[in-house]
């Protein structure tokens, strides 16, 4: 995958671009498959609102108090390969500051000759859990557009600190990635999203060309599912409102679906019951 280069930055933030968790709990997966060690860290100070995302207070092995205070880094591998590697973005979205929190990052960035730059994230979107999650993968750079088969986003409006770091990437030359799971609206008590997080190692590896590790994420997946249909069960509206999603995704999963069938169809779904889908807050993540 020569686009993205042999030293890749895998980027995932808490907070607002990680639904269900899926972003931040892939970036832990592959944290703890490999030992890894930091490359740079920024001052709490200077990004965060202590106010929004609080400190921390632990025992430590002696049984003293201490203080955690929220924090993002950048990590490499400890041992250096000659093909692709990750190294990994990680950390709490900051409060304040993003395009100095980014030039941060990417100066050294620049620095360690890092080549790519790929961003996990996870939005809530109008999709059943019972059928495979989508995710969105897509970049603004047409030679990796080209060579990887991704998308070029037509989203236009909020953003998180991932397309901040993304823009400044692109300006001085590192190519980006992104990817974007649809992690179902209605599944919020059933956080995190096991399903979620495989889905967006398996893009991450098909993207990279770098294997991945998946641990036990296609049994707790399943158990996820499971759960979710034994809380809609219950409840004939929610098995519904899924019935609904489900028709709606498999037609335009449909081979034989048109753009003015879809089109149709989601007009049609629209209408039916009166409210149709949820739409996002204004604390959802972007659609794309």
């Amino acid at each position: 995958m020569d686009a993205l280069g042999r030293r890749i930055i895998v980027a995932a933030f808490d907070g607002w671009n990680d639904a269900g968790e899926a972003a931040s709990a892939a970036a832990a997966m592959l944290r703890a498959d490999a030992e890894y060690e930091v490359v740079h860290t920024v001052d709490p100070e200077l990004y965060f609102d202590y106010q929004y995302t609080r400190p921390q207070v632990g025992l430590d092995a002696e049984g003293r108090r201490t203080l955690t205070w929220p924090e993002a880094k950048l990590l490499r591998p400890v041992e250096r390969s000659d093909d692709a590697e990750i190294w990994l973005l990680v950390g709490v979205e900051p409060a304040r500051a993003w395009q100095a929190f980014a030039a941060e990052f990417i100066d050294v960035a620049l620095r360690e000759d890092v080549t790519g730059f790929v961003a996990l994230g996870s939005m809530m979107s109008d999709v059943p859990h019972t059928r495979p999650i989508s995710v969105f993968a897509g970049s603004d750079n047409e030679v990796v557009r080209q060579e990887l088969g991704l998308e070029r986003s037509l989203y236009e409006g909020p953003v998180g600190i991932l397309s901040a770091i993304g823009v400044v990437s692109e300006t001085v030359g590192i190519p980006t990635a992104s990817l974007w799971a649809s992690v179902p609206h209605y599944v919020a008590g059933h956080t995190p999203s096991p399903k979620a997080t495989l889905a967006l190692l398996e893009k991450l590896e098909a993207v990279t060309g770098i294997t991945v590790p998946r641990g036990d994420l296609e049994v707790e997946s399943r158990a996820w599912e499971a759960s979710i249909d034994a809380a809609a069960a219950d409840d004939e509206e929610m098995t519904e409102y899924i019935h609904q999603l489900e028709q709606t995704r498999d037609t335009w999963d449909s081979p034989e679906a048109s753009g003015d069938a879809i089109a149709q169809e989601f007009e049609r779904y629209l209408r039916r019951g009166g409210d149709g889908p949820t739409k996002p807050g204004r604390d959802d993540p972007p659609r794309r």
